[in-house]
């Protein structure tokens, strides 16, 4: 084996048993299945106190728009049942999506669909999305299982695959989840054009609290402006959910769903194999409970004074599992709370990333075309950048170099090894890690589509509003005000390496992650 494979191997191992024992303590993983088991348990006890089934539960209408003209199940044609087509969020209990249809089913007393479209390409994911993302999808199915509801894996485009089984299962009505990213609310129109007659289509935001199109009827310009929206709202939506039961009307044998072998689905997909599956963190709606519970009961404590350090474990570790939906915030949200009263502090630091800071950037998306590209940025903040657009760069790095962690700054490239080892750059390094791409390329556009390009491929949270918000606030000042002016950045926010040496040990933090400095001719 070369020295540089031999290196490389050696590196990627040496992280992955870091982040174990960075996130884990010794506790017997039998201790901590039980710790989880009773968790889960004391939470559907809960959403039972709350209601026997959805049809007890007082539904908020305001969750659900109704997509076109139809809004009555049709009386024929329509035996096959209820259909959820399932995107963005990805779990069985606590999503108002599969709730909603749960309803209608019940209330026509027909069968439950539930159906997942999977394509090959989806904006640059690779092995690790799509390991991470069908791992959850197997145990949704099973939990669908033992509801007796279907859920059916469909392989294709979703304006072909999802109106051709709403067609041929004589399907009643289809729901939908919310997403606010162009690609979903593509998807949606296309089906809605090709959905057959009288079938109405519903969707539910399953994954804000506030639902996007109740917080606010226009592009927020910062927090301070959406916050008080969303938060003097939370009495009306932040609710404990009701369960998800066992569904009392069956299909027909013909409208069964087809087996699915889900390591030989995953061979079968022709995607980028070149980025690997991490192991410190496990998929699925069981695994994203314990991670939730381990946050509550070791870190939460922490995470208001200490979250931004990076050599410290204080982090929620849920944005992943936020991403695929495979816990719903709200769901951390009701658990956290719980624990005002011995960590208000945290709470309510926990509180406004989760909710303010991560509805703001649905919100951003939602009502701006241009959210990942400086079209959408503000005028402010595009004059400074041109005003600083022929700079002299110090440094210019290929897009391959940043890829590689080959910059002359250890730090930036420990963050970026980070990311690419463990699938997840801690929060605070992810804007001194944009912001130094921006003054490294050699122009604005370019460093934010590198930025973002690099995030979608390595994050496990990537392809998201969090992430497209983030890069768009590192480099084009979104949701933030104009400072002092300096070379390259302009009025943007500046972060530079000795910022960070006043925040953390940055020494600490590279001895774990083993970047070194690069020298590249000026």
């Amino acid at each position: 084996m070369s020295t540089v494979l031999f290196r490389k191997v050696y590196l990627f191992k040496f992280t992955s048993t870091i982040m174990k024992r960075f996130l884990t303590s010794d506790e017997p993983s039998t201790s901590k299945k039980a710790k989880t088991e009773d968790f889960l348990e004391e939470i559907q006890n809960n959403r039972l106190k709350t209601a026997e089934s959805i049809v007890e539960f007082k539904f908020n209408k305001k969750r659900i728009k109704i997509l076109n003209k139809y809004d009555e199940v049709p009386e024929s044609n329509s035996e096959g049942g209820i259909c959820y087509w399932m995107a963005r969020d990805q779990r069985v209990q606590d999503n108002w999506a599969m709730l909603f249809t749960q309803k209608l089913a019940l209330k026509n007393k027909l069968p439950m669909h539930v159906v997942f479209c999977l394509t090959d390409k989806f904006m640059d994911a690779t092995l690790r999305h799509y390991k991470f993302m069908l791992d959850g999808l197997e145990e949704v199915s099973l939990d669908l299982k033992k509801l007796s509801i279907n859920f059916h894996l469909l392989i294709g485009e979703h304006k072909k695959e999802i109106p051709k089984f709403v067609k041929d299962f004589k399907i009643g009505a289809l729901v939908c989840d919310f997403s606010p990213l162009r690609i979903h609310r593509e998807w949606v129109e296309k089906i809605k054009k090709e959905l057959p007659s009288k079938v109405p289509f519903i969707q539910v935001d399953a994954h804000n609290i506030v639902p996007i199109w109740i917080a606010s009827d226009k592009q927020e310009y910062a927090a301070r402006t959406i916050r008080n929206k969303i938060n003097s709202k939370l009495g009306d939506y932040l609710t404990e959910f009701p369960p998800v039961i066992k569904h009392p009307y069956k299909p027909e044998d013909s409208l069964r769903p087809e087996p699915i072998d889900w390591e030989e689905l995953l061979e079968s997909l022709k995607i980028d194999r070149s980025v690997e599956p991490v192991d410190w963190i496990k998929p699925g709606y069981k695994n994203s409970i314990e991670m939730l519970e381990s946050f509550i009961m070791k870190r939460l404590k922490h995470f208001g004074d200490k979250r931004n350090d990076p050599t410290l474990s204080v982090l929620s570790n849920l944005s992943p599992y936020f991403h695929y939906g495979q816990i719903a915030v709200q769901r951390s949200i009701i658990e956290v709370k719980k624990y005002k009263s011995s960590a208000s502090a945290s709470v309510d630091a926990f509180c406004e990333e989760a909710i303010v800071r991560r509805e703001l950037s649905d919100n951003f998306c939602f009502y701006n075309p241009n959210y990942d590209n400086l079209k959408g940025i503000t005028d402010w903040a595009m004059k400074t950048l041109n005003d600083h657009r022929k700079d002299k760069r110090d440094y210019v790095y290929t897009r391959k170099e940043f890829e590689e962690a080959k910059t002359h700054d250890d730090l930036w490239n420990s963050a970026q090894i980070q990311m690419t080892k463990e699938g997840k750059m801690h929060g605070f390094l992810r804007m001194y890690w944009a912001k130094k791409i921006l003054e490294w390329t050699a122009s604005p556009e370019e460093g934010l589509e590198t930025a973002i390009y690099l995030n979608d491929r390595f994050n496990l949270d990537g392809r998201d509003p969090n992430g497209f918000v983030g890069c768009m606030w590192s480099i084009g000042g979104i949701h933030d005000q104009g400072w002092g002016e300096r070379k390259i950045f302009g009025k943007i926010r500046f972060m530079n390496y000795d910022g960070c040496k006043r925040k953390f040990d940055i020494k600490k933090f590279i001895a774990r992650y083993g970047g070194v400095v690069h020298h590249k001719k000026k």
